[in-house]
């Protein structure tokens, strides 16, 4: 499926968490934290008052609580404005 965010929309798929600690111990699905960093898969058209600054492809940090999950063709996506994404690495 193909999908264009609207306005100052960016979808990003964020990085797979961790699955091992530094010594090898296998972390439960229940303890992972969140990825805070993702790749841009779209990105809308921006609006008269926002330039899109990031373009698709870019790794892109963002806040913890940023953006809305939506699931499509069966992988995890966020779907935030421009605004949330705090940095390009």
């Amino acid at each position: 499926m193909h999908v264009k965010p609207l306005s100052d929309r960016v979808l990003i798929l964020p990085n797979p968490a961790e699955e091992k600690t530094a010594g090898g111990l296998y972390i439960p699905d229940t303890a992972k934290e969140k990825p805070l960093a993702g790749k841009v898969v779209a990105v809308g058209p921006g609006t008269k008052d926002i330039k899109m600054e990031v373009k698709e492809g870019d790794v892109v940090l963002y806040g913890k609580y940023s953006g809305q999950e939506i699931q499509i063709d069966g992988e995890e996506y966020l779907i935030m404005r421009q605004a949330d994404i705090l940095a390009i690495i």
